[in-house]
């Protein structure tokens, strides 16, 4: 984990007068490069670090610099307590309870119970339910590509059942909703593409094809802005208005929210969203089952009664000898 070896780079270097960039590369097993790139990262946070060459050089913080212990307030190091484990529990990775005891050990001893129960009033679990096995290991690999800076290919099976070959320069990656994301730079489409770890098998880090990062920013996130652009215009975002039966109303709220529900006076509950048409749709919406009724636009009614009429008739055994 990045932040985990940042930290503790920065620890090092306050215990220590100075250390070789070699050391720190075999101790966190990584690069010499990608120590150095650590060490600008720590500097472009404010933490002046310097590399002296020759005989005796290596790298330590500039001569009289001192962290502040108050640097951060209880209630701030708190917060980066819980998302270091919230963390933890959606990708592979170095376990974070060492990094906890780092951070616990500058708070004093007189409000040490006050921030253990900071840290843990909030639980945030992004695992999915079950086995994750091969996603863990994908979001280990993707990881390692993307602060590697290794080209990554891979077969990428799209929602309509087509299959295509792809290398990429893997930038970030994404946790949206309930799945995990890749934000990387196609080179067969000559632009930054979203892919889907579930949609992705045989992934292979190009050990020869390393990139120069382009310029992005992923605060921004930019493939929110991508899904509405111009170009993406074919895609065409319709009105979907759903009833669903009162006993299948808690079904309505978890995935749509309380406040969108309205009650139809019938015992019945509406909800209206905007969706494009594609067969995840048509399997959303199965997967209520008779629960939920499509009552707009009429031919999404039609394909829903047309599709359950097919599995009815596949389950009827009408065709079975």
């Amino acid at each position: 984990m990045k932040l985990d070896r940042l930290l503790s780079i920065i620890i090092l270097l306050l215990n220590r007068k100075k250390v070789l960039a070699q050391e720190l590369a075999d101790q966190f097993e990584v690069s010499v490069r990608t120590i150095y790139r650590d060490i600008e990262t720590i500097n472009q946070a404010g933490i002046p670090v310097v590399t002296h060459q020759g005989a005796g050089g290596g790298i330590a913080l500039m001569e009289g610099y001192r962290l502040d212990r108050n640097l951060l307030t209880d209630e701030e190091l708190a917060t980066i307590a819980t998302a270091l484990r919230s963390l933890s529990t959606s990708q592979a990775g170095p376990n974070p309870e060492l990094l906890l005891e780092k951070i616990a050990s500058v708070i004093p001893e007189s409000r040490s119970m006050d921030f253990d129960i900071r840290s843990k009033q909030l639980i945030v679990d992004l695992s999915s339910w079950g086995r994750k096995g091969q996603l863990e290991e994908k979001l280990k690999w993707l990881s390692d590509a993307v602060e590697r800076t290794l080209s990554v290919g891979f077969t990428y099976c799209s929602p309509d059942g087509r299959t295509s070959e792809r290398i990429v320069e893997p930038h970030t990656l994404v946790l949206k909703g309930q799945s995990w994301y890749l934000y990387a730079y196609c080179k067969q489409r000559e632009g930054f593409r979203f892919f889907k770890l579930h949609r992705m098998r045989d992934v292979v880090l190009l050990e020869r094809q390393p990139f120069e990062r382009r310029a992005v920013s992923p605060e921004s996130l930019p493939w929110n802005a991508e899904w509405l652009s111009p170009e993406r215009s074919s895609v065409r975002r319709m009105k979907l208005v759903l009833s669903f039966s009162k006993s299948s109303k808690h079904l309505a709220e978890e995935w749509f929210g309380v406040e969108a529900l309205s009650d139809s006076g019938d015992g019945r509950y509406t909800v209206t969203e905007y969706y494009p048409e594609d067969r995840w749709l048509y399997g959303f919406i199965l997967s209520f089952g008779p629960e939920v009724e499509v009552l707009e636009p009429w031919h999404i009614r039609e394909k829903i009664q047309e599709l359950a009429e097919a599995t009815a008739h596949l389950y009827s055994g009408a065709d079975r000898t």
